[in-house]
């Protein structure tokens, strides 16, 4: 008797927890609802169902640039900034972390971009390097969009003219956010909307100028979409404005890259300055470059990152050597450079989870492990600017 009061108890939580959807009420998949359901997805605005209309992406407002440049999409001014090899200048004039801002009302949003120098790589999907990503505001919150990319000019199933990006959207005001392509050189753009709808520049969502410079983990080398390298995650987490500057194997505290930073003014300077010198290098040229960058940003803070665990170490013991002498080194020259300036700071980033399951080629993290790395310099960097009103 005990056991099927038991059994009885249970059926009875069972019934209750389920609720009425699945176990009082038997939903009727009839023709009716079939037709009802066609009808209702014929009323959302697809692409084909409307004339598009196209705006100069240079009427709308690009913003992640250090200092203005003549050319839509570059970086930095190669021509009036000396010094650069033929891939670092590459690098410069592509559009990594940048993006326009608008508002919109149309359900639809097309892209005619105009590529100059295109990258081809194996360790990046082409959604990233030459692809564009958009996020729109929600609640508050940047909520991811759409992504896409057209096929190259050498690809069979390249067309001429626009592509859609996202239709069956509603006639709602949306504040977008579009991230270029982060590794080629975009000539130009076009942003198309539904004939009738509206599309108009606003000022930036974000607050204050950051500059992240670095490696290609800054750049976001092995991301899968354009919005997705750690600056641009700790950006839309932060509502800061970073202003990427990645430089993929080149960013070794060169002097002509210095020239550069000294003209850029901005609240806060974090740098990646320790992932691609050795550790020799660095010995030879971490003082100086901190030396130059004290004096022509007094009372900036300057926040300089150790390089995060690459877990091509994990067996590769050559790799494990290297990579600890790297680090050893920077955390040792940093802790004096630190006690010498009160405005330099050094922190731990880390992209690395617990399974060591975040690399895409034993050097560069996925979208997770920038995620991992965003999240990890995210509080002492913020604790740091609180201190100089940054917030």
């Amino acid at each position: 008797m005990k056991g099927k009061v038991v059994l009885f108890a249970l059926a009875a939580l069972f019934f209750i927890s389920c609720g009425n959807n699945c176990c009082t009420e038997k939903k009727q998949y009839d023709q009716q609802y079939f037709d009802q359901l066609d009808s209702t997805l014929k009323s959302y605005t697809r692409e084909k169902d409307v004339n598009i209309t196209y705006i100069d992406a240079r009427n709308l407002n690009l913003i992640g640039k250090a200092l203005p440049t003549p050319e839509f999409s570059h970086r930095i001014d190669t021509c009036e900034y000396k010094g650069f090899t033929k891939g670092e200048k590459n690098q410069a004039i592509s559009g990594a972390g940048l993006a326009l801002v608008f508002k919109t009302n149309s359900p639809v949003i097309n892209l005619d971009p105009e590529f100059g120098w295109e990258l081809e790589a194996l360790n990046t999907m082409p959604m990233a390097y030459r692809g564009f990503d958009l996020y729109i505001q929600k609640d508050g919150k940047w909520l991811w969009a759409a992504s896409k990319a057209n096929w190259s000019k050498e690809h069979r199933n390249h067309k001429e003219g626009g592509f859609n990006l996202i239709d069956c959207m509603d006639n709602e005001e949306k504040i977008c956010l579009l991230y270029l392509p982060m590794y080629s050189e975009l000539k130009g753009l076009k942003v198309g909307v539904a004939e009738g709808s509206y599309i108009e520049a606003i000022d930036t969502p974000f607050r204050h100028k950051i500059v992240f410079h670095g490696s290609s983990f800054t750049q976001g080398i092995s991301i899968s979409r354009a919005g997705m390298s750690y600056p641009t995650q700790f950006s839309r987490k932060t509502g800061l404005g970073i202003i990427p500057l990645g430089f993929s194997g080149n960013c070794k505290m060169q002097p002509y890259f210095a020239d550069f930073l000294e003209d850029v003014q901005a609240d806060a300077f974090v740098f990646d300055s320790f992932s691609n010198p050795g550790a020799k290098m660095i010995y030879e040229r971490v003082e100086t470059f901190v030396d130059r960058m004290v004096a022509s940003h007094p009372g900036v803070p300057l926040i300089f990152q150790r390089t995060i665990y690459r877990e091509s170490r994990n067996f590769n013991c050559r790799k494990m050597v290297e990579e600890q002498a790297r680090q050893d080194m920077s955390d040792s020259m940093m802790k004096e450079l630190c006690k010498k300036y009160k405005d330099v700071y050094y922190i731990v980033a880390d992209a690395t989870s617990e399974d060591h399951e975040t690399s895409v080629d034993g050097t560069h993290p996925g979208d997770y492990g920038y995620t991992l790395w965003a999240r990890s310099i995210e509080k002492p960097i913020l604790k740091i600017l609180a201190k100089y009103g940054i917030k």
